[in-house]
């Protein structure tokens, strides 16, 4: 059974994000609220979290997972980036946008698509989140709580509750969250290439 913890979006109380990030360190997967949608997470290094993630998700390992990160400065550890495209980041960060870059030797293998060395990555507008990732001291691996057979993520904590507290460790109540998907873009050919619309603007970049 599920922890439940309701924990307020734009002012985290520290002694549940402290608990929220003790759960994730020993092997958790959690439910938590982002910039555009309810999400799964769990530790970066958790190689059995990962699989459990993308059991409840109906998801292989063809399906790219996204590394959510603090700053542009741990993007740079975990993706090659170059100077344009540090410089488009910085113009779209924070906010609903994944980007799909290069990945560096810093990301387990078990976390890309098994033919292209590529990683999703994200930075987000969102202060619970910014707590969390504060905490845990590094990114924290993620999807978009999509339920198999459905189109649109769950938006209600206390339906996700309902659905999944017996497959997740901690249910993250962080009050209504959206359905529409960030933006992504893939920066793995030398131009930015928009390969889903959604809540971010594009920019003019297609």
């Amino acid at each position: 059974m599920s922890q439940y913890f309701e924990i307020h979006p734009d002012n985290p109380q520290p002694r549940l994000i402290k608990q929220a990030v003790d759960i994730i360190h020993q092997g958790g997967v959690i439910v938590y609220p982002t910039d555009s949608s309810y999400a799964l997470g769990c530790h970066i290094g958790d190689k059995d979290a990962v699989t459990r993630l993308r059991r409840i998700r109906q998801i292989d390992d063809k399906h790219n997972l996204t590394l959510v990160c603090r700053d542009l400065s741990e993007i740079a550890t975990y993706a090659k980036i170059n100077n344009s495209e540090y410089r488009l980041l910085k113009s779209l960060t924070p906010g609903p946008y994944t980007f799909i870059l290069p990945a560096t030797g810093e990301v387990p293998r078990r976390l890309m698509h098994p033919k292209r060395r590529h990683i999703g990555l994200r930075v987000m507008d969102h202060p619970l989140v910014n707590a969390l990732l504060e905490e845990l001291g590094q990114p924290l691996i993620s999807c978009t709580l999509v339920m198999p057979g459905e189109e649109l993520p769950v938006t209600e904590a206390e339906d996700i509750r309902s659905r999944l507290e017996k497959q997740v460790d901690l249910i993250i109540d962080g009050g209504h969250c959206g359905i529409e998907p960030t933006t992504v873009i893939r920066l793995t050919d030398g131009t930015p290439d928009i390969r889903r619309h959604g809540k971010g603007k594009d920019h003019g970049l297609d």
